[in-house]
């Protein structure tokens, strides 16, 4: 494979290119690894930028009406919009479900979109852990927005946080014990909080709905690093297109005071410090797991454990000890 040529298609938006390129940071090869890494590295040099949104909520909100939506109010205004979507992968073999690019027939449609639904490969909060690589793609692509979709509430939002500018948080009308069971640390992590599925017999729940959120954003310690009026709770409507022009101008708001301030070029640095951080220790997971030696004495020392007769502390020191580490 040519890297230096796909680097330039990449550059000049071809979106075959694009794929073939997102294709190749995902695989596990060693070989497509070493070349992924050499077209990251051409591709930085073009220092190209797009606005990183993250965005999660419960299944059954809306998130695939929404991101169309909201996609199509973008492109409508020339932006280009680049679609990650991460699916559920099946435990056993692997597959993802891969629906999100169906649900999504028109936008994935417009010549000025992408959608690239990926497999989440069991990693951690079902994130794949090579989206951040595939943003990076995009942005050396010329895209203007990245849309991040996580498969859920859970330990995603934590790192998709860290590969975004802007975490949304997407929500349906609720109420009482819906409402207390949001998490307190999902309400501190995103930056908007949005309502859907304000129409019809639903308006009415989903303004008191916001007023709550509201209130309970207030309660909140508030970031020094942002607006006092941010973080922030509306009301839309994916289905009637209701309230996404709004939102799209308090994301470009939030964004733009922190651009002046200085905190988005310093929390992209924070991000990039924590996932080389990340990548060094995967990269000492795998060389565990690679070497022979050491997988022999790990499911030894891991049925003594079983068994009761080693406790876990000492099985771990002994691993230690035979990597050098302790």
């Amino acid at each position: 494979m040519d890297i230096t040529d796909l680097a330039t298609r990449i550059q000049n938006g071809e979106r075959r290119a694009l794929a073939r390129a997102i294709t190749l940071v995902e695989s596990g090869r060693a070989d497509h690894r070493a070349q992924a890494v050499e077209l990251l590295e051409q591709l930085a040099k073009t220092q190209r930028q797009a606005l990183r949104i993250g965005l999660s909520g419960t299944p059954g909100v809306g998130k695939s009406t929404f991101i169309e939506a909201f996609g199509m109010m973008l492109t409508g205004q020339g932006l280009r919009v680049a679609v990650l979507a991460v699916d559920p992968s099946s435990a056993r073999s692997g597959g993802s479900i891969l629906g999100d690019k169906t649900r999504m027939e028109r936008l994935s449609r417009d010549p000025n979109a992408f959608i690239r639904p990926s497999p989440s490969q069991s990693a951690l909060g079902g994130v794949a852990r090579r989206t951040r690589e595939s943003i990076a793609l995009c942005e050396a692509a010329g895209f203007d927005v990245v849309l991040i979709e996580t498969v859920g509430v859970g330990q995603s939002e934590t790192m998709v946080a860290e590969m975004s500018d802007l975490f949304i948080l997407l929500l349906a009308p609720a109420g009482g014990d819906e409402l207390q069971g949001v998490k307190r640390g999902i309400m501190e992590m995103a930056d908007i909080i949005l309502v859907n599925k304000a129409d019809g017999d639903l308006k009415a729940t989903a303004t008191r709905t916001c007023a709550d959120y509201a209130g309970a954003l207030r309660l909140l310690r508030k970031r020094p690093y942002d607006p006092p009026e941010f973080p922030k709770a509306m009301t839309v409507s994916a289905v009637e297109e209701h309230g996404l022009a709004e939102a799209w101008a308090e994301m470009r708001a939030l964004s733009d005071w922190r651009r002046e301030q200085g905190h988005f070029d310093a929390r992209r640095a924070e991000q990039a410090r924590h996932w080389f951080e990340e990548e060094v220790r995967q990269g000492l997971l795998a060389r565990l797991h690679q070497d022979p030696q050491t997988r022999a004495q790990m499911r030894a020392l891991g049925e003594g454990v079983a068994r009761g007769e080693v406790s876990i502390g000492a099985a771990t020191r002994d691993i230690l000890v035979a990597l050098g580490a302790a």
